[in-house]
C-alpha cells in the first residue's frame, strides 16, 4: 500500500480506518463463520419451506450466499423469519462434522432426499467426497472448513440483505433461482461498521447521482450497456480527456485515432477471435467481407508500429488513445457506468528496447500518479503477477521484463504483493487498484508486457548490428476506462466535485427582476473567462433558489441583490468554506481562473472537507 496522503483536505484519517473490517479471504476465522452460517441460513429455509431445493451456497468477501429452488418467492417478511429460525438454530449449539463418503453413498443421500441439483453438483465433484452435517438434520456436499459448533457463530453479528434472481451455474438457459444474501462477521461492532459503510456506498451509489445531478443515462430503447452522456457529464467528460491529452503529450506520447471496427482476420491473427470470441459482438456482412467491431485497441497499434520499418533510434515509441471499444457483457452483469458494452479505454503502448523496460515502467507509474492524483486517489494497493504455467516467450525474456517491472516498483518505493503465475500468457504485469474515500478498492490501472502480439504481427526493429529484432511491447491504461473511472470518481466525491470538475461551477441567484441585467452582465464576464456558470431564472424565493443549488451541488452559489448590483459585487457562498461574505467581480475573476488553471478543489482555500 502506497502511504496515505490526505485525499481530501482536512480530511487526514480513511472513514476505512475506523474499524479494521477484513475479508473472507483475510481471516481463517471469517472464512469459517462465514461458510458456516450459509449451512444454517439453508437448514433454516428448508425448514421453513420444505419444497425449497438447494443448489450452492458459497462466502463472498462480505458474506455468503445460498441460491435455492422454491416455487414460492421469497419476501422481506420471509427473510425476517428465516433470520428468526437461524438464531433458533445457533442457540441449539449444533455440532458441524465433516464426513467423507463414497460417491454411491452420497448419490443415494441425494436421491433419499430427491435433491436434483445436488445430482449434479456431485458429478462435477472429484473423490474423496465431502460433506458436512449440522446436528442430525441437515447436510450438504461441502469441502469445508466450518465452525465446529453453532455456539461459534455470534446471533448478533449476523444479517440477512437482500434477495434476487439468479440462474443455476450462471446460465440464463437454465432455472432461474432465489438468492439470499447475508452478512455475518465476529462481532456486532463489526456488523455495524459494515451496514454503515453499505449505507454511505448507497448514498453515492453513481448511478442514483448521475440521474441526480443529470450527468449521464442509459436508454434501454437504444440498448443495455450503453451510455448517454448528457450536456454537464459531457462538459466533466472533456475536462477529465483534456487532462489526460497534457500529461501524455507532457510525458513524450503521442495520440492515435483508430477505426472503430476492422476486418475480421485481423481479429484471428491477434487471437483475440480464438481466446476472446464469447466477450466480442458478432461479424457484420460489408461488401462480402465480415467485419467485426473492437473489443480491443491493440491490434490497430500494433498495424500502425508495422506500417514502416522501425530503427532501434526511433524506441522507444509511446502512442495513446482514447479508443472506444465494445464487449458483449451478460444482462445479469451489467452495472451502471462499472460494466457497460460500450466504453472508452485511455489506452497506450509502449514500444521499446529490452534494456528500456525500467525506465520505461517508472515513466508510466510517474504518469499514473500524476493523473490518478488529480482525482484525489492516493493509496494504491500494487500487484505483481509473475509467469503462469501456460505461456509463451523465452525464459530469458520473461525474467528480465519481470525484473524489470520489480526494479521499477523498487526504483519507485512502492510496496507490492507478488502474485506468483498469476501474469497473462503473454507477459507478466502490474495491477494497481485505488482506495477511495469509504475504505473500497477498484481496479483501473493496468501495465502488461506483451511478447504475444509482436510475435503474431512479425514486428520488427533494425538493431544496432543490422539485425532484426522484436521489440518489447507494454500495454498501459491508466482509468481503465473512461466510464467506469467517473462512475469510480462519482461515488468517490459523493457527486460534490471539486470546482476545477464540476459541470457547473458558479450559479448566479437573482433576487429581484430588477437586478437580472447585472446577473447577465456577470455571466457574460465568467464565461468570458472560461467559467461553467448559470443564472437562475426561476424567480423563486432565495431559499428556495439556494436549496436548489445544493442539492445539485454547485461548488459555489452567487446572491445578487440590489446591494451587490449597485457594487459590482457577490454575496457568496461556498459548499465547501460556506458564507464568504461580499466579493468584487474582479477579485473572484482572479481566483476562479487560477482554481481552473491549477485544477484546485475551491478557488477560496488549497483545502476543503469532501462530503
Amino acid at each position: 500500500m502506497v502511504p496515505a496522503v490526505s485525499a481530501h483536505g482536512a480530511q487526514t484519517t480513511s472513514e476505512s480506518q475506523a474499524l479494521k473490517l477484513p475479508k473472507t479471504s483475510e481471516s481463517d476465522q471469517l472464512l469459517r463463520i462465514r461458510h458456516s452460517m450459509s449451512h444454517v441460513m439453508a437448514m433454516a429455509v428448508q425448514s421453513l419451506f420444505p419444497k425449497a431445493q438447494v443448489t450452492i451456497g458459497p462466502w463472498t468477501e462480505s458474506g455468503f450466499y445460498y441460491d435455492f429452488d422454491s416455487p414460492d418467492p421469497f419476501s422481506e417478511a420471509d427473510l425476517k423469519a428465516i433470520k428468526k429460525e437461524m438464531i433458533k438454530i445457533i442457540n441449539r449449539k449444533l455440532p458441524l462434522e465433516r464426513i467423507e463418503v463414497s460417491r454411491a453413498e452420497a448419490e443415494a443421500r441425494i436421491k433419499g432426499q430427491n435433491e436434483p441439483y445436488k445430482l449434479e453438483i456431485l458429478a462435477g465433484i472429484s473423490e474423496p467426497i465431502t460433506l458436512y452435517t449440522l446436528g442430525d438434520q441437515w447436510w450438504d456436499l461441502c469441502a469445508g472448513p466450518h465452525v465446529a459448533n453453532t455456539s461459534e457463530l455470534n446471533p448478533k453479528a449476523f444479517e440477512l440483505e437482500s434477495v434476487a434472481g439468479a440462474y443455476w451455474r450462471g446460465d440464463e438457459n437454465n432455472a432461474q433461482l432465489q438468492r439470499i444474501y447475508g452478512t455475518a462477521w465476529e462481532t456486532p461492532e463489526q456488523l455495524a461498521e459494515h451496514q454503515r459503510r453499505k449505507a454511505e456506498a448507497l448514498r453515492r451509489d453513481h448511478r442514483r447521482l448521475g440521474t441526480d445531478l443529470d450527468l449521464f443515462s442509459i436508454e434501454d430503447e437504444a440498448g443495455a450497456g450503453l451510455v448517454f452522456w448528457h450536456p454537464r457529464g459531457a462538459r466533466m467528460r472533456l475536462l477529465i480527456e483534456n487532462l489526460w491529452r497534457e500529461l501524455h503529450f507532457a510525458a513524450g506520447y503521442d495520440l492515435l485515432y483508430t477505426p472503430h471496427v476492422a476486418d475480421i482476420s485481423l481479429w484471428k491473427t491477434s487471437g483475440h477471435l480464438d481466446f476472446y470470441r464469447e466477450s466480442m459482438f458478432g461479424p457484420m456482412q460489408v461488401d462480402e467481407r465480415e467485419y467485426q467491431l473492437k473489443p480491443m485497441n491493440c491490434p490497430f497499434h500494433v498495424l500502425t508500429y508495422a506500417s514502416t520499418l522501425r530503427s532501434y533510434r526511433e524506441l522507444p515509441i509511446r502512442w495513446a488513445e482514447l479508443g472506444t471499444v465494445y464487449r458483449y457483457e451478460r444482462p445479469g452483469v451489467m452495472h451502471g457506468l462499472m460494466r457497460v458494452r460500450g466504453f472508452t479505454q485511455d489506452d497506450a503502448h509502449v514500444f521499446c528496447l529490452p534494456e528500456q523496460i525500467t525506465d520505461e515502467i517508472v515513466a508510466i507509474l510517474d504518469l499514473t500518479e500524476q493523473i490518478l492524483s488529480t482525482f484525489d486517489f492516493r493509496q494504491y494497493a500494487i500487484n505483481l503477477s509473475t509467469r503462469p504455467d501456460k505461456s509463451i516467450g523465452d525464459d530469458a525474456v520473461w525474467d528480465l521484463a519481470t525484473q524489470g517491472l520489480i526494479a521499477a516498483l523498487e526504483r519507485k518505493g512502492w510496496a507490492y504483493t507478488i502474485d506468483e503465475g498469476g501474469g497473462a500468457f503473454y507477459g507478466p504485469k502490474i495491477d494497481l487498484k485505488i482506495e477511495d474515500a469509504i475504505g473500497r478498492q477498484w481496479q483501473c490501472s493496468t501495465i502488461q508486457l506483451d511478447f504475444n502480439l509482436p510475435e503474431r504481427f512479425q514486428l520488427e526493429y533494425v538493431a544496432a548490428d543490422g539485425s532484426r529484432q522484436r521489440p518489447i511491447m507494454i500495454h498501459r491504461a491508466i482509468f481503465g476506462s473512461l466510464e467506469r473511472f467517473f462512475g469510480i470518481m462519482t461515488e468517490n466525491y459523493a457527486g460534490d466535485f471539486p470546482f476545477w470538475l464540476a459541470p457547473e461551477q458558479i450559479r448566479l441567484l437573482p433576487v429581484t427582476d430588477e437586478v437580472r441585467p447585472y446577473a447577465e452582465q456577470v455571466l457574460t464576464q465568467l464565461k468570458a473567462a472560461g467559467v461553467r456558470a448559470t443564472v437562475d431564472h426561476s424567480g423563486d424565493r432565495l431559499g428556495k433558489l439556494i436549496r436548489n443549488g445544493e442539492q445539485m451541488k454547485i461548488p459555489v452559489l452567487a446572491v445578487i441583490g440590489a446591494k451587490e448590483a449597485e457594487a459590482g459585487s457577490l454575496s457568496l457562498r461556498s459548499r465547501r468554506e460556506g458564507e464568504l461574505g461580499n466579493l468584487d467581480l474582479p477579485q473572484l475573476l482572479r481566483q476562479v481562473e487560477r482554481a481552473n488553471r491549477e485544477r484546485l478543489a475551491s478557488p477560496f482555500g488549497s483545502t476543503a472537507v469532501v462530503d
